[in-house]
């Protein structure tokens, strides 16, 4: 049983993960932190607005006794300078994840990256590196477990459609969703909220997990 923290529940990954966990016996009860409202009505949820990712003090109190955080929130880097980009990015995760592991001793946290991220920092694209750079601080920050999630291309499914210009190819794809589907470098957004629970619950013999790992823990 995990009691859990979302953000980004309004973005396509973060909705999917959403969607499992309200399927989920084993998660009881699930907080929302999002900056514009969801209005999800279950049971389970509590939904908290946050304008200032920055300035967390105000809700501290409420981040407090849960077992995982599931970190969904994030940007593209089209149209970005590296500066804007490693705000948003590195600093805003770096913020919640300290203000989170001082809050509960034995949080999992769980950090949506991307395929083509460079542990090294040496790729040629800034958003690689500014990734990277992310996930090696996560992993090093003392959580009880941290695992960083690389997924490439993500079916949406159950009705979940992105909020991106994508979402036309998307539904260009959708009669190949079956064959496209079973490609290892694909995963959906079932698939990756079914893995965050397991790997929460049971663990995973790796801390990165690429496509074909999100698909086996799932």
């Amino acid at each position: 049983m995990a009691k859990v923290i979302i953000t980004g529940s309004t973005g396509m990954v973060g909705k999917g993960v959403l969607y499992e966990c309200l399927e989920d016996d084993r998660i009881t009860e699930i907080l929302l932190v999002n900056r514009s409202p969801l209005g999800e009505d279950h049971e389970k949820v509590t939904e908290l607005l946050v304008t200032d990712f920055f300035d967390l003090e105000p809700i501290k109190e409420q981040l407090k006794g849960y077992d995982a955080c599931y970190f969904c929130l994030g940007t593209t880097a089209v149209g970005k300078s590296e500066e804007q980009y490693i705000k948003i990015t590195y600093d805003l995760t770096m913020n919640f994840a300290n203000t989170l592991i001082g809050l509960n001793e034995s949080l999992t946290f769980i950090y949506v990256s991307g395929v083509g991220t460079s542990s090294e920092m040496n790729a040629k694209m800034m958003w690689a590196n500014v990734k990277g750079r992310t996930e090696n601080d996560l992993l090093h920050l003392g959580f009880k477990s941290a695992f960083m999630f690389r997924p490439g291309l993500i079916l949406p499914l159950k009705g979940i459609r992105s909020k991106m210009w994508y979402q036309i190819l998307y539904d260009l794809m959708r009669p190949l969703y079956g064959w496209i589907g079973k490609m290892k470098s694909v995963t959906d957004t079932v698939r990756i909220g079914k893995a965050m629970i397991n790997v929460t619950l049971d663990g995973f013999p790796k801390n990165i997990l690429e496509p074909e790992d999100i698909n086996e823990a799932s």
